[in-house]
């Protein structure tokens, strides 16, 4: 690290957890982000600022009025525009020391396994279970860490499903393919400050992971109800029968 590094990082290399060697490991690592909405803003920006070395964003939706109430990736002068590519300046405005790679397209098949084999950690930040099925089993093949989180309403959730580990279960464990009615904060709504506590919890998660800190959240699921301000963590087993992970 040169010394606008050390001076730029001086808050976390300062904890026993991080110090110079977790910080160096940190700008060595890349993180993936599904989603540049309303988790995907916080998750990407805390990564960024937290000097993640390099962040790959994917989305392939463009930046609308409506998303403007959560999603502070984007202004109002990105209307219109690609959301990866506004993400990609908003991050770059945060640290221009972050390579950011714009992915402008819903990732599938081969290039969602690539970029999943590239990082590190991969976040789920997406809105439909459609994206969250295909990243999980991504994930799972590749062995690599996933952190998924979900807000709708005045309620999110938190899972990290870290296929490394032998007994840690994955997101199929948790949703079957067709058991659940799509919902959507399209259709049901969802208050701002809710996906900024959920997102930058996955931003923490995702940095716990790489740098192997604390206790893991794999194999518990944590879920927030924001209207009573209530947390609470449940236990997640691996189901044997799982069609993806068993």
């Amino acid at each position: 690290m040169n010394d606008d590094q050390l001076l730029r990082y001086s808050r976390q290399i300062m904890l026993p957890q991080v110090d110079i060697a977790g910080q160096e490991q940190l700008l060595a690592s890349r993180a993936l982000i599904i989603g540049a909405g309303g988790l995907g803003s916080p998750a990407a920006m805390y990564l960024a600022a937290a000097g993640i070395g390099q962040l790959a964003i994917a989305d392939h939706d463009m930046v609308d009025l409506s998303n403007l109430q959560r999603q502070l990736l984007h202004r109002d002068a990105d209307l219109g525009r690609e959301k990866a590519a506004s993400a990609r300046d908003t991050l770059l405005s945060i640290n221009p020391d972050c390579q950011v790679t714009a992915l402008p397209l819903s990732l599938q098949d081969e290039a969602l396994d690539e970029q999943v084999r590239l990082a590190e950690v991969v976040l789920d930040c997406s809105d439909n279970f459609a994206t969250r099925f295909s990243v999980n089993a991504a994930c799972v093949s590749r062995r690599t860490p996933l952190v998924s989180g979900a807000a709708i309403r005045l309620q999110g959730q938190l899972a990290v499903f870290d296929s490394r580990q032998e007994n840690s279960p994955c997101y199929s464990c948790l949703y079957k393919e067709g058991e659940d009615e799509e919902q959507t904060c399209s259709e049901n709504g969802v208050l701002s400050p809710l996906v900024g506590i959920i997102g930058s919890m996955q931003a923490l998660e995702a940095i716990k992971v790489i740098l192997s800190l604390g206790d893991s959240l794999a194999g518990r699921l944590v879920v927030f109800d924001g209207l009573r301000h209530e947390w609470r963590t449940l236990k997640l087993p691996r189901d044997p029968d799982c069609p993806v992970c068993s």
